[in-house]
């Protein structure tokens, strides 16, 4: 399918500001010069203005839009028959999102002779649900791993059950980047990267904050700042039911003063940060990339529910008690060439910096190949009706569609695009509903598990 345009067209759909951020991101990587246009997933974690901004990742046009509404620009795009359509599409959502669009955009270009590429991939650490995303993920052209570990265990889980494992390319995170770490700041800065959905727990959560408070008395020529992913009522990938914010209102004789809560990008939170902590966030891996000490907490135990067991043999687990007595963990650098983390200070012959500047070469090269192929096969999801009736068909209707992926009856009745009153009351309607929806998650839902407890 040669490219239609000088200029080559990728479409990003995502749900989240952060698969916005590694869609957008991974797009520019492996197609470089290209017109952008950004759609975002109508959901419960649509990211709003403030979380766009800060992410960073811009695009040409981006607009807020249901499934079934994607999958019919998509149609439209491919039967545009002028040359000017779509040449790659990335599938920025979760598994479940994604495996309903790869059912609806099969059934959409089912009889274009020319279609776009579709690329898929995750935004960080897979620490849980392997089996189970991938699966959803299987069907795209391009699956993209973020490391050597991970693409080999994404063909292991592929070829585990006959699948076609082709479609994996390895490449690395999109967002790793910054000026590498030269020394201590002044004031010495301590980060803790807060989670929204790990842990779990209010009293883990409130021991983990508890605890960067006490580094920070220990510690009064020190600045301990609690980085957070969204402010109050906002939604990140992860439903967040107990916001540090509300715990840090409780903490006792309130925070210090060299202790805050911040926002904001986190590439410009790590030009000023001394030493990273975390539970098992991505954050750890962007810090690494730039030489900065990082630390993966081990407080609450190594477990596969937390997600810090992906850290084994990184070098990089510790404790808070260990971290109070100036303890400074230092990375195993052949577990950070196998995890697609080159810091750039380092010069071990396994982790260097110009191997991440080719890890993309991959993956641009075979999305190119496929680009300019001259006929794309069919999308063909390993789950069908016939290998997955009882799973498959749950999924799909989630997102409006029928079992073969075929928009349900009444689901694009109504126009996506209204104007005047009608608009404004959709809208208005919308947000009253999203405020319900994070009320019920934040608030609601925990008091009704404390009365269980009873």
């Amino acid at each position: 399918m040669p490219s239609r345009t000088s200029t080559p067209r990728v479409a990003v759909l995502a749900d989240s500001d952060t698969r916005w951020k590694w869609g957008a991101l991974t797009a520019y990587r492996i197609q470089p010069g290209i017109r952008l246009d950004g759609y975002l997933l109508r959901g419960r974690a649509t990211p709003t203005v403030r979380q766009l901004d800060e992410v960073g990742a811009r695009a040409d046009s981006l607009r807020e839009i249901r499934g079934v509404d994607f999958l019919g620009d998509m149609e439209r795009d491919a039967r545009t028959g002028d040359g000017s359509g779509y040449d790659v599409v990335v599938l920025a959502c979760v598994g479940g999102a994604v495996q309903a669009m790869l059912h609806g955009l099969a059934h959409a270009w089912r009889d274009t002779p020319r279609r776009p590429v579709v690329v898929t991939g995750y935004v960080g650490v897979v620490y849980e649900k392997l089996a189970d995303g991938l699966l959803l993920r299987h069907g795209a052209d391009v699956v993209l791993a973020n490391s050597r570990y991970d693409a080999d265990r994404f063909r292991e889980v592929y070829r585990g059950v006959g699948a076609d494992d082709h479609s994996v390319v390895e490449c690395a995170l999109p967002f790793l980047g910054g000026a590498p770490y030269t020394g201590e700041h002044d004031p010495y800065t301590v980060v803790f990267a807060a989670q929204p959905s790990v842990p779990e727990s209010r009293a883990d959560r409130s021991y983990l904050l508890r605890r960067a408070v006490e580094h920070a008395r220990r510690h009064p020529d020190r600045e301990v700042l609690i980085k957070l992913r969204s402010k109050p009522g906002e939604h990140t990938t992860h439903i967040e039911e107990l916001p540090y914010q509300k715990l840090a209102t409780k903490v006792p004789g309130q925070l210090p003063g060299n202790c805050r809560l911040v926002y904001g990008n986190m590439g410009e939170v790590l030009d000023r940060t001394d030493l990273m902590v975390t539970v098992s966030s991505t954050a750890a891996l962007e810090s690494l990339h730039r030489g900065i000490p990082t630390a993966v907490l081990t407080d609450l135990g190594i477990r596969e529910a937390l997600g810090n067991h992906s850290f084994l043999g990184s070098g990089c687990l510790a404790s808070w008690d260990e971290l109070d007595a100036g303890h400074r963990p230092e990375p195993d650098q052949g577990w950070l060439a196998r995890q697609g983390v080159a810091p750039k200070q380092g010069t071990s012959s396994e982790a260097r910096p110009e191997d991440y500047e080719r890890a993309f070469d991959a993956a641009r090269a075979r999305v190119t190949e496929l680009r300019t192929a001259d006929r794309l096969p069919p999308l063909t999801p390993y789950y069908t009706p016939r290998t997955a009736p009882g799973y498959l068909p749950g999924i799909l209707a989630r997102h409006g569609l029928d079992p073969h992926g075929e928009p349900l009856a009444g689901h694009q009745d109504a126009p996506e695009e209204t104007g005047g009153l009608r608009r404004i009351v959709r809208e208005t309607v919308r947000e009253a509903a999203r405020g319900a929806y994070r009320h019920g998650v934040q608030r609601v839902a925990p008091a009704i598990r404390r009365w269980g407890q009873l």
